[in-house]
C-alpha cells in the first residue's frame, strides 16, 4: 500500500486506508467508482489488456502526449497492472490476486465472467469476505441483463432523453457521462457501506449497480409525478419543473437561471424586479398558483429582465438572496473564482496539460486531496506481481506475456574490485 502524503509531509490516510480494490472494469463508470475509492485512501490495482489497456485510453482526441483527458479524468490514484487473461498463467494470476483484495470490481457480461472463473458464486465461495461489485448496463438480473450498455442507451432507455431538449424538439442527451458518472458514485457509496459491515464482522456482498437504474434513480420525480396523475413531459427546455419560476431567461446579454423555491422567495423576487404587481397577486401566492400562471409570469420576468444586462441581475438578485447564475461556458467554470477557491481543478502530476476534477466531497481530516496522478499501462504489474507472491520467474513470464517490451529487467553488473 502506498502511503498519500500532504505537501507539508503529513500523512492522509483517508477512510478506505488498508482497504485492497481489484477493478477489472472499464470505459468510464467502474474507473469513476474506483477512483473515487482510491480518493478516499484505497490501495485500487486496475487489472488492464495488454498492449490497448482500457478502451478509455483511446478516447480522443485531444491527446496530451499521447495520454486521452478523457481516461485521466477518471484513473487518478490507481496501479496500473497488466495481465493477459486470455491465458491459463493471466487467469490464474488474477485469481490469486483476487484472493488477497477486500473489493473486486468487473464491468463484464455474465457469460465471459463464468469463462474466466470470476462470476460472483465462485469468488465468494472462494472468499466469503469479498465485496464483488457488478457494474453494467442493465442489472444482473431481467430479460435485458445480456445487453451491452453505455451511458447513451441508459440515458434512453430511462426517460431522462424525452424530457431533455428544447420545447418541441427532438429528445436530447444530456452532454456529458452523465449516466457513468452516478453509476459511479453509486457503487462507490454501496461499496463504502459494504465495507462498514466487512470491517465490523467480516462480511462480504454482492453488489448489483447498473446505468438503466442509476438513471431511474435520477428520474425518480419524474416518475412519481408521473404515477400521481401528472401528465407525461417531453422536452420543454426546462420550463415545466414543478417549481415555478425555475428556468432561464435572457437578459440584455446572455442567459442566467432563476431558482424560486418558495413563497417568500418568490415575493422577494417580484420586489427585487419591481414587479410588484405579481407579488401582491393572491391568485400566485402559492407555487401550484404559479404553475396555473406559468406563461403569464414568464412573459412578465422575460420582458423585465431583457431590460438590463446580466450583471445587474445577478447582483440585484444575489442581493435580495435568490438564486441565481449565468448560464456559463466551460472557460467560465474553469476561471471561476468558487471553482478555484475550492481547488476543484488537479493537475496531473508531471503531465502538463492534464487535469481531474476533485472528487465531490472533502474531509476536514484531507487538508491535500491524494493525486498521486495517472499510471502508464502496465506501470506496477511487477511491482504488484511481486507483493502478493508469486514467484520471480513467474512474475517475469507474466509480465513479458502482458508487455514484450517490458519483461525482467537486465540483472546489474557485478561490483568490479579494482
Amino acid at each position: 500500500m502506498r502511503d498519500t502524503r500532504a505537501a507539508d509531509g503529513g500523512m492522509h490516510r483517508g477512510p478506505l486506508s488498508g482497504l485492497r480494490v481489484v477493478d477489472l472494469t472499464t470505459s468510464y463508470a467502474g474507473p469513476t467508482a474506483s477512483m473515487y475509492l482510491a480518493d478516499l485512501g484505497a490501495d485500487v490495482i486496475k487489472v488492464e489488456r495488454p498492449l490497448v489497456g482500457d478502451d478509455a485510453r483511446t478516447w480522443g482526441p485531444p491527446f496530451i502526449d499521447g495520454q486521452s483527458p478523457w481516461f485521466a479524468s477518471a484513473n487518478r490514484n490507481k496501479r496500473s497492472l497488466v495481465l493477459d487473461l486470455r491465458t491459463d498463467d493471466g487467469l490464474t494470476a488474477l485469481r490469486e490476486l483476487i484472493a488477497t483484495a477486500d473489493v473486486f470490481m468487473q464491468n463484464l457480461n455474465p457469460t465471459k465472467l463464468k469463462r474466466l472463473g470470476v462470476d460472483p458464486g465462485r469468488m465468494r465461495a472462494e472468499n466469503p469476505r469479498l465485496i464483488y461489485c457488478a457494474m453494467s448496463g442493465f442489472g444482473l438480473s431481467g430479460p435485458s441483463n445480456m445487453l451491452p450498455g453505455y451511458d447513451l442507451a441508459a440515458q434512453a432507455r430511462s426517460g431522462l432523453m424525452s424530457v431533455t431538449g428544447s420545447m418541441g424538439g427532438s429528445p436530447q442527451r444530456v452532454s456529458t457521462a452523465l449516466s457513468d458518472i452516478v453509476t459511479g458514485m453509486c457503487a462507490a457509496l454501496a461499496i463504502s457501506a459494504a465495507v462498514v459491515r466487512q470491517r465490523g464482522e467480516g462480511a462480504g456482498e454482492v453488489i448489483d449497480v447498473s446505468l438503466l437504474d442509476s438513471d431511474l434513480a435520477l428520474m425518480a420525480p419524474r416518475i412519481a409525478s408521473y404515477l400521481a396523475g401528472e401528465a407525461e413531459p417531453a422536452p420543454s427546455g426546462g420550463t415545466d419543473s414543478v417549481l415555478a419560476v425555475y428556468q432561464s431567461f435572457p437578459t440584455a446579454d446572455r442567459d442566467i437561471i432563476i431558482a424560486i423555491g418558495n413563497d417568500a422567495m418568490w415575493v422577494r423576487f417580484c420586489t427585487a424586479l419591481g414587479l410588484d404587481d405579481l407579488a401582491v397577486d393572491a391568485r400566485l401566492s402559492t407555487n401550484a398558483g404559479r404553475r396555473e400562471h406559468r406563461l403569464r409570469i414568464i412573459a412578465a420576468v422575460t420582458e423585465r429582465l431583457s431590460t438590463q444586462k446580466s450583471a445587474t441581475w445577478l447582483a440585484c438578485l444575489n442581493a435580495a438572496n435568490v438564486p441565481v447564475s449565468c448560464v456559463q461556458s466551460l472557460s467560465e467554470v474553469v476561471a471561476d473564482e468558487q471553482v478555484i477557491a475550492r481547488g476543484a481543478i488537479l493537475p496531473v502530476p508531471d503531465a502538463e496539460g492534464l487535469f481531474t476534477v476533485h472528487s465531490p466531497f472533502r474531509f476536514a481530516s484531507i487538508t491535500q486531496p491524494r493525486n498521486d496522478g495517472v499510471a502508464a499501462l502496465g506501470e506496477h504489474t511487477r511491482e504488484v506481481l511481486e507483493e502478493i507472491g508469486l514467484a520471480a520467474d513467474r512474475v517475469d513470464r507474466l509480465v513479458a506475456a502482458g508487455d514484450p517490451a517490458a519483461a525482467a529487467p537486465e540483472p546489474a553488473a557485478a561490483p568490479s574490485h579494482g
